[in-house]
């Protein structure tokens, strides 16, 4: 499967500070099989996202689409909405399993608003922006996400109850 990561950083894109969640992501897919066929680091924002996510989703680019960033209570941290704006089917378990997991870490995991949905034959998943919270939330969703796009692909059956 190919797999592309957006980072969300008004501070990044600028310059001024390091993706380091990014390179986390790269290398827990490449771990797992995927192929990271594009990276970006974008603004936090609507507009930026909303076009990005629209090119890779609608362009056949990536099947999945991870981004980590702008998931949280700045005024800035719009990935949500722009994930929202953008999706044509949400797919709420994705982020909700995050958060559990996260929440047994710590109780601030309850201030992430990170979303998941399908545009066209691509799943989009916001991850939190710290490479931490981003490696455990990535790393006990991504079991799951393979069969999640087999079945989005067409390649599995459309069973949600593991045998």
């Amino acid at each position: 499967m190919r797999a592309a990561i957006i980072t969300l950083s008004d501070a990044g894109y600028a310059g001024r500070r390091e993706d380091k969640s990014g390179p986390v992501i790269r290398a827990l897919l490449e771990e797992a099989g995927y192929t990271v066929v594009h990276t970006a680091l974008l603004p936090d924002g609507v507009e930026p996202l909303a076009g990005e996510l629209k090119r890779l989703c609608d362009g056949d680019i990536a099947d999945l689409v991870l981004t980590t960033g702008g998931t949280g209570f700045s005024p800035r941290d719009l990935t949500p909405e722009a994930t929202r704006a953008v999706t044509e089917r949400p797919a709420p378990g994705i982020a909700e399993a995050m958060r559990w997991n996260s929440l047994q870490i710590t109780p601030r995991a309850m201030l992430s608003r990170g979303e998941a949905g399908i545009r066209k034959g691509s799943l989009i998943v916001n991850l939190p922006g710290s490479p931490k919270a981003a490696r455990e939330c990535l790393e006990f969703i991504l079991p799951a996400l393979g069969h999640g796009l087999e079945i989005l692909k067409g390649s599995a059956g459309n069973c949600a109850v593991e045998k």
